[in-house]
């Protein structure tokens, strides 16, 4: 399996609360929403698309993530929620009383970053992993990431948690692919060197 994450960031890398304003609003961060406006793109939900609707796809979570998502789209209901409750999900958190009320969900604990890996040695198309900034940090010094997805904003926020933060240590990534938008967004998929390319 390969691990894809895929997250909307600012110009100045925060991906904190991009598609509610009450989405995320710790430390304080009143910015909350500030994806929404470009967020809808066509091009930008077909390169979202193409990772998700690879054969065998699920998705790869932090808690936090996992509860915020699914709850946001089991309420306003649709084909995604349909989606989602079928895709499988993994969710490593450090907390004894998190609770997975999803269907399709596993739990992860303990060495996060060796369940991972686990995984990744299994058949199977992309693991998804949106938000869960703090997961994809600690996947990444380990080599455990095989691209990147990033769709970059032209804003600048100056405050609140971004994805890459100081000390996260040095990764080299391979260009893929880099396409703007008309609404100025910057859709660009990055591999590691040692990353197999992504199947057509």
């Amino acid at each position: 399996m390969r691990i894809v994450v895929v997250n909307h960031l600012t110009l100045d890398g925060v991906m904190q609360s991009p598609g509610r304003a009450d989405e995320d609003t710790r430390g304080g961060f009143a910015h909350g929403g500030w994806a929404i406006e470009r967020g809808s793109d066509e091009t930008i939900t077909r390169a979202v698309g193409d990772r998700m609707g690879q054969p065998e796809c699920g998705m790869l979570l932090g808690r936090r993530s996992y509860e915020d998502m699914l709850a946001t789209w089991n309420e306003r209901g649709g084909r995604f929620r349909e989606g989602l409750n079928a895709t499988h999900k993994y969710v490593a958190s450090s907390s004894p009383e998190t609770e997975l009320p999803w269907p399709h969900s596993t739990l992860l604990r303990g060495d996060v970053s060796a369940a991972v890996a686990e995984l990744k040695e299994q058949p199977g198309g992309n693991l998804v992993v949106m938000g869960s900034g703090e997961l994809v940090r600690s996947l990444l010094p380990h080599g455990l990431i095989d691209e990147f997805l990033l769709m970059v904003h032209p804003l600048l926020l100056g405050s609140g948690q971004r994805l890459f933060e100081h000390g996260d240590g040095v990764a080299e990534l391979r260009l893929l692919s880099s396409t703007a938008t008309e609404s100025g967004v910057v859709i660009s998929a990055y591999a590691s060197p040692a990353s197999p390319s992504p199947r057509p």
